[in-house]
């Protein structure tokens, strides 16, 4: 990345950065503070008392830290933020310079496209655990030399069909990128493709890369940065990375996090609990009947609500006055729906073995799906908000994927039924979980089956956070279990709550998704500590059951429950208006309750083998 002022270096820094290595006087310093100034015997860096450089540091650690690797660093941050000037003068006082001419030579070389010198370079380097010699290049453990070629060769490549010079870029695809990639064959033969290229854009777009000119030298310095020693090549942004894992790390202290700012670095973070939403401050209860699912769209704008009474309510937020009202399912519930990523459609799903598209704008009807065999049980949308997924209990059509025209651009064929579906953010993972015990995890982009779980107990839900790496299962046993969705590793178990026989929903909340909640069986709402398990609210929602949770992803400090009671109860860390405090209506007048079913539990149980 440029620096912010000069712009001609590479974040990583020049040969040669350095500081003015001139500090407050410490008598200053203590009259502004009022008291004796206490400075640590190995902080004074050769200063005399009069404040100048005697050339001598008296420790080689900086309060226990290595003082190269402090010294370094700090010139590298120096040169990112454009202080080039106080960066030199920081190495010339402390005599430590960010990089040897050698590895400012490679740099140099990579940026301006001068290959054969690079590679010159990367022939001379030698490997992690030698004697580090003079000022060459160290390759960190694990590199290979071999790759870096690679990637050397085909920006060459790339750059000479960027000119238009094909016969040149033919002679290097043969002659010193086949030798390299000769059981590459799948990289050989797109390599081959984009000499059929008829333009410069053409040649961009297939090959997602942005040109000579562009950001692809630098992006491949940083990639070959990876495989050199930090000892000589400092990763790029050291500091800021280095900082950012402090401030990651005491958020994940902070057991009541709620503020979606970033911590000072000034002082450690803490947040109050008092600022944690645990009061129920307004009951929604225009339903008819038990609600199954509640979801706050993605902007936290609005809400939408359904259950067993055939109706799907969008509710506007913060006031939660009723936006549309929708008989979704006409006399059937309505067991499941989804945001699209843009917030303007819904799908949903019902008993009566239909999904339909909504318009939420307008609360129109855009599709109605061709009719399953069996209930459909949930859906989810892809992140490309053109196509979306339905489970289903139909065995023959349990997973498919549809596009707005009602299409089914795939189905998988794994006989099982759906229960519950889940798709990653980046669009990587799809998630499916079956009647039985069984999590199916898929690849989403080539549709094949990564892998399956057996739980060894029936799962309830399935949810993936925001960064896409962590899958949350609840389950019967009433235990919520967090997994790296790659790794498989079990990185996290929560309990104290009941999971019973039926869907219970459970999901990630709160400012940096800190929390993992859930509803519960015995009608309570349980809040954990993502990271370390620690529960930290267990509340009274709802009678009998709380059946779904849903956190608003705008405001860290509320989320919505709803349950058996036919009520939808918004929590958070202060009272709303007073006139938003009200507890509407049923408008049926009835309010009577129709059944202890969470979504299809009559439907499971008249259609499960």
């Amino acid at each position: 990345m440029l620096a912010e002022v000069d712009g001609q270096e590479t974040s990583n820094g020049t040969p040669r950065g350095a500081s003015n290595g001139s500090r407050m006087g410490e008598g200053a310093l203590a009259e502004a503070s009022g008291r004796p100034l206490k400075v640590p015997p190995e902080s004074t860096n050769g200063l005399s008392q009069n404040g100048k450089t005697t050339g001598h540091v008296t420790s080689p650690t900086y309060l226990g830290h290595d003082r190269e690797e402090v010294t370094r660093i700090l010139i590298q941050a120096l040169t990112d933020m454009g202080y080039r000037s106080a960066a030199e003068s920081v190495s010339r006082d402390s005599g430590y310079e960010l990089e040897s001419p050698t590895v400012a030579a490679f740099r140099t070389a990579v940026l301006d496209g001068s290959w054969a010198q690079a590679e010159e370079l990367l022939e001379g380097a030698v490997a992690s655990g030698s004697k580090r010699s003079g000022n060459g290049l160290v390759l960190a453990a694990g590199a290979d030399r071999n790759i870096m070629r690679v990637w050397l060769r085909q920006q060459k490549f790339l750059e000479l069909l960027e000119r238009r010079e094909t016969s040149r870029a033919l002679m290097v695809l043969r002659s010193e990128l086949t030798p390299l990639c000769s059981e590459q064959h799948q990289k050989l033969h797109f390599l081959s493709s984009l000499l059929m290229c008829q333009s410069t854009d053409d040649l961009k777009s297939k090959a997602d890369w942005d040109g000579a000119h562009g950001e692809s030298r630098r992006i491949l310095l940083s990639e070959l940065s990876r495989c050199i020693s930090p000892s000589v090549m400092l990763p790029e942004h050291r500091l800021a990375v280095l900082l950012e894992q402090v401030k990651e790390s005491q958020i994940s202290n902070c057991l009541f996090h709620t503020s979606p700012d970033p911590p000072s670095l000034y002082s450690d973070h803490v947040c109050d609990r008092s600022h944690f939403p645990s009061e129920a401050v307004l009951e929604l209860d225009q339903h008819a009947g038990e609600l199954w699912q509640v979801c706050f769209s993605h902007d936290g704008t609005r809400l939408a609500s359904c259950g067993m009474d055939p109706c799907i309510i969008i509710w506007s937020v913060p006031d939660f006055e009723v936006v549309h009202r929708i008989t979704a399912h006409q006399d059937s519930e309505v067991c499941n729906l989804a945001w699209s990523p843009d917030d303007k459609m819904l799908v949903t799903c019902g008993k009566d073995r239909y999904a339909k598209i909504w318009n939420t704008e307008t609360g129109a009807l855009i599709k109605t799906l061709e009719r399953f065999e069996e209930p459909v049980s949930s859906c989810v949308w892809a992140a490309d908000c053109r196509t979306f997924i339905t489970g289903s209990f139909d065995k023959d059509r349990s997973l498919c994927q549809w596009n707005l025209e009602g299409e089914q651009p795939y189905i998988w064929t794994k006989k099982h039924r759906t229960e519950d579906l889940a798709v990653s953010p980046d669009g990587h993972w799809l998630v499916a979980m079956d009647e039985r015990n069984w999590l199916h995890v898929y690849n989403f982009v080539t549709r094949e089956l990564e892998y399956e779980w057996d739980l060894k107990v029936r799962p309830t839900s399935v949810s993936i956070s925001q960064d896409s790496r962590f899958l949350l299962v609840n389950k019967t046993d009433g235990e919520a279990q967090l997994i790296d969705i790659a790794t498989r590793d079990a990185i996290q178990k929560y309990r104290g709550h009941f999971g019973g026989e039926y869907t219970i929903r459970s999901g990630f909340g709160g400012a940096n998704e800190s929390f993992v909640i859930s509803g519960s069986e015995d009608g309570m709402v349980c809040i954990w500590h993502k990271l370390t398990g620690i529960p930290v609210q267990r509340l009274e929602a709802h009678h009998p059951r709380c059946n779904a949770v849903s956190w608003n992803p705008a405001d860290p400090c509320m989320f919505a429950t709803c349950g058996d009671d036919q009520k939808i109860k918004i929590w958070s860390n202060e009272p709303l208006r007073p006139s938003l405090a009200y507890s509407a209506s049923h408008p049926n007048g009835t309010g009577t309750t129709q059944s202890s079913a969470n979504g299809w539990r009559n439907s499971r149980e008249q259609h499960l083998e």
